[in-house]
């Protein structure tokens, strides 16, 4: 069995003159919630859509489960759950009646899950109130229990925290992580706010104009956003030394053009400085760095407009 949910190679969607899709290489693992990042009109959609087939790619190839084949994909896409822009609610029916109807539609034998379902997403107690009456945060509570009804092994979310108050957001947070945690849940979820998806994402995708500009762990993106001092010696060797050995550190990186990341003293950068200066390094630069969320996505975007 394939480790990837969902791959895709040289994936291409284009619209006469514009590609809304260039060249996507892809790469979702099991177990994985994938953020999929980028601003407004930037391809998410889109390739959230052919993932589930609600469209097709103009050219690449699409994996889903280990698996290629057209036949095949039809099948697989019925093992995802997806909510694509807004879920589709029936306002004058019961959370309980929408979830029946839907559960009509697929064909899942059986009505046990949808008391299941309105449990999971806390949704069991709204008894005979109709679905336009609900607050924003129930009524997406009740797409999220529409995609969970048939029991998918892989949950697409398209930009689902969209007009949520910060406690919406938060329960919305907690339910998906407690899918993922317990039932073993793969989960997309797409979003133009990094901040969000930060508290919640184990792996990353950036995607913007089209073109998926990187791929990294949570971990990695941690790394990259990770406060530091920012040193530049005129002896970049004797300087790591000193650090270490002075400063009682092994806490820092040295790059490849000769400076130097010292991931803590922080908040001292005159003892810093005083051990360097001391053991007769010369200082060309002593700056406290590191990005937030925003700004790194922020320079990876405005990176990508000047190539």
């Amino acid at each position: 069995m394939s480790e990837y949910i969902l791959q895709t190679k040289n994936l291409t969607k284009k619209y006469k003159h514009d590609f809304a899709l260039n060249n996507i290489n892809l790469t979702l693992k099991k177990g994985e919630i994938y953020g999929f990042i980028g601003q407004n009109g930037a391809g998410k959609s889109t390739m959230l859509r052919i993932a589930t087939g609600l469209a097709f790619a103009s050219s690449g190839s699409i994996e889903l489960f280990g698996n290629t084949s057209k036949k095949y994909l039809t099948q697989a896409q019925k093992r995802i759950g997806a909510i694509i822009e807004n879920p589709a609610l029936f306002p004058n029916m019961t959370a309980y009646e929408n979830l029946e109807v839907h559960r009509l539609q697929k064909g899942i034998p059986g009505k046990d899950c949808i008391k299941n379902t309105l449990e999971l997403v806390g949704l069991l107690n709204t008894g005979k109130k109709k679905a336009k009456n609900f607050s924003l945060g129930m009524k997406q509570r009740l797409g999220l229990a529409i995609a969970l009804l048939s029991d998918p092994e892989f949950l697409i979310l398209d930009e689902p925290t969209n007009g949520l108050d910060p406690m919406g957001i938060v329960e919305l947070r907690v339910l998906i992580k407690k899918l993922n945690r317990e039932k073993g849940l793969t989960v997309l979820i797409s979003s133009h706010i990094l901040s969000e998806l930060h508290q919640l994402a184990t792996s990353y995708g950036i995607i913007h104009k089209g073109k998926l500009l990187e791929q990294l762990t949570s971990k990695e993106l941690d790394e990259k956003c990770r406060q530091h001092l920012r040193i530049k010696v005129d002896q970049p060797t004797m300087g790591a030394t000193v650090l270490e050995k002075e400063l009682s550190t092994t806490d820092f990186e040295v790059m490849q053009d000769g400076t130097m990341k010292l991931y803590n003293y922080l908040d001292d950068v005159r003892t810093v400085s005083r051990a360097l200066t001391n053991n007769g390094l010369v200082i060309e630069h002593l700056s406290q760095n590191g990005d937030s969320l925003e700004s790194y996505f922020s320079k990876l975007v405005g990176g990508a407009e000047h190539e």
